[in-house]
């Protein structure tokens, strides 16, 4: 998935600039698509030169202007034809499952506390993802109060229902993780004691 998709989804719910849209990552599609903002401001004005999106200066504070982006005809355009199409999955590459496959290497109490930062990290994450599930189901999330205020009331309920989807996806793939951690602790004690009963403690 290209970072412009998830600039166009921002989008889709009114003019931003730059700086706005780098806040909204930290909620909104940035639940789904982690983009530093390093890499948005960039996109933005390849966006624009690309027509998908037009920029304006806008007073910012008594002295400085920033630049409002807002989406043009071609950019809702290119992100119904991406949103219509289906998306390729990508090649696996995951490091923490990797690494978990050759614990063998691994000492004992160091295995456990690579899986205790991982079923930290998910249980922080699911909090996170109901925080905002929660907030687009009461309409108090500020990314969907803005969202909702460009559709006509007909349309609410359809969107807040797939925003919650998508997070539920997300809560449910994190509780996976931790189901998956808790399990590994559970080897790693096994095996430890096993070891133990090796002649001289030592593993084989």
């Amino acid at each position: 998935m290209s970072l412009r998709y998830a600039l166009l989804a921002l989008l889709t719910a009114g003019p931003s600039t730059g700086y706005d849209a780098a806040k909204r990552f930290g909620g909104s599609v940035g639940n789904v698509w982690h983009a530093p903002d390093s890499q948005i401001y960039p996109e933005l004005r390849k966006m624009e030169a690309d027509g998908l999106v037009s920029g304006q200066q806008v007073r910012w504070g008594p002295r400085s202007t920033k630049r409002l982006y807002t989406i043009t005809d071609e950019g809702n355009s290119f992100f119904r034809e991406w949103v219509n199409s289906t998306v390729d999955h990508t090649p696996v590459r995951d490091a923490h499952h990797m690494q978990a496959a050759y614990f063998e290497w691994a000492e004992p109490n160091i295995a456990r506390a690579i899986l205790l930062r991982h079923i930290a990290h998910h249980a922080e994450q699911v909090e996170l993802f109901e925080v905002a599930r929660d907030g687009i189901q009461t309409k108090t999330d500020p990314a969907i109060v803005r969202r909702l205020a460009g559709y006509p009331e007909t349309d609410h309920a359809r969107i807040i229902a797939y925003k919650v989807h998508s997070c539920e996806g997300m809560i449910a793939r994190s509780r996976s993780e931790i189901d998956w951690a808790i399990k590994g602790l559970r080897l790693i004690d096994l095996y430890r004691v096993r070891d133990a009963d090796l002649p001289g403690g030592q593993r084989p």
